[in-house]
C-alpha cells in the first residue's frame, strides 16, 4: 500500500534518510519534506525529486507517517502547534530526536497516537548505520514494518526497549566519534614511524573497517578473534598488553558512562 512519508526537518540525518529511501524501495513522489531552511529542501528536490511542503502543519495533514528530525529544543517549540493536526490525521509519528522519550512527546500531543522512537547513527550517511527503535502500544505490526523498511535503507535496524536507549546512544550514536579518534591516533603513530598522514589514515581506516566486517562475518566473540592475532611473544600481544596497562579499556568504559549520563539529562 502506497503511503506518504513526511519529514519535519531535513538536516544531516534527515537528508541522509531521505536519500537512502530514494535509493531503496521508496518513491520520491511519496516523500514530503519541510525544513525552515528552504534552500536545503530545494536541493533535496533537485537531487532526489521529493515534494516540498509549505509548513510543518502541512506535513502532518498529508502524511501517513511523520518523521520528526529536528533538534531537541526545536521539537519542544513546534509540537504544541502540531498537536491538532496530528490528532486529526493520526499519522504514525516517528521521532529521531535525541534524548526525547515517547512519554515526553505524548505530553505535547496526547496519549492516543501511534509513536515510534528511533535512534540512528552517523553511519546512516553512507548506508552503514545502526538504528534502534521502540514503539508505544498504539503502533501495530504494520507500523513496525514501516519503521523497519525506512531505516533499513540506511543500515541495520533493531527493536530495543526504550530504557536501553541511553546505552544504545553511547555505544552506537557516540562511538563513531571515539572510533574516528582511534583511527586518527593510529595514523599519528604511523606518521611517527615514517608513513605519510594521508596514507596512514587510509591504512588505519581500512584496518578498522576490515576488523568490524570480520567480526560480523565470523560471528565469534571479539576477544576470540583478537586472540587469533596474538601470537605468543609477538608484536600484537605486546601492543595489547600496552593498551591494557595504559587504561584503554577503562577509558572506553568511562566514555560510555559519560555519554549515558549526558543523554539522561537531555
Amino acid at each position: 500500500m502506497m503511503m506518504t512519508i513526511g519529514f519535519i526537518g531535513a538536516g544531516n540525518m534527515g537528508s541522509s534518510i531521505i536519500k537512502g529511501m530514494v535509493s531503496g524501495s521508496f518513491s520520491s513522489r511519496d516523500i514530503l519534506v519541510y525544513d525552515i531552511d528552504r534552500v536545503r529542501v530545494e536541493q533535496l528536490q533537485k537531487d532526489c525529486g521529493i515534494t516540498a511542503a509549505l509548513s510543518a502543519e502541512q506535513v502532518c495533514e498529508k502524511a501517513s507517517a511523520v518523521i520528526l528530525a529536528v533538534k531537541p529544543s526545536t521539537l519542544q517549540d513546534i509540537l504544541p502547534a502540531l498537536s491538532d493536526a496530528l490528532n486529526e490525521r493520526k499519522p504514525l509519528i516517528i521521532s529521531i530526536v535525541a534524548g526525547k522519550t515517547i512519554e515526553w512527546i505524548q505530553g505535547f500531543v496526547g496519549g492516543g497516537l501511534a509513536i515510534a522512537r528511533v535512534m540512528p547513527n552517523i553511519a546512516c550517511q553512507v548506508g552503514e548505520g545502526i538504528s534502534a527503535f521502540c514503539c508505544n502500544p498504539h503502533v501495530h505490526e504494520s507500523g513496525r514494518k514501516t519503521v523497519t523498511d525506512i531505516f533499513e535503507t540506511v543500515g541495520r535496524v533493531i527493536e530495543l526497549d526504550e530504557s536501553l536507549f541511553p546505552a544504545f546512544t553511547a555505544i552506537a550514536g557516540c562511538s563513531p566519534a571515539y572510533t574516528l579518534m582511534y583511527i586518527d591516533t593510529l595514523a599519528q603513530a604511523g606518521v611517527r614511524y615514517g608513513i605519510p598522514k594521508d596514507t596512514a589514515i587510509e591504512i588505519a581506516a581500512q584496518a578498522v573497517a576490515g576488523a568490524a566486517r570480520l567480526l560480523q562475518k565470523e560471528a565469534e566473540h571479539p576477544r576470540a578473534l583478537a586472540d587469533k592475532v596474538c601470537s605468543p611473544g609477538g608484536t600484537t600481544i605486546e601492543g595489547v598488553c600496552a593498551l591494557c596497562e595504559n587504561g584503554f579499556e577503562n577509558a572506553v568504559l568511562a566514555a560510555v558512562r559519560a555519554s549515558v549520563e549526558k543523554d539522561k539529562k537531555l
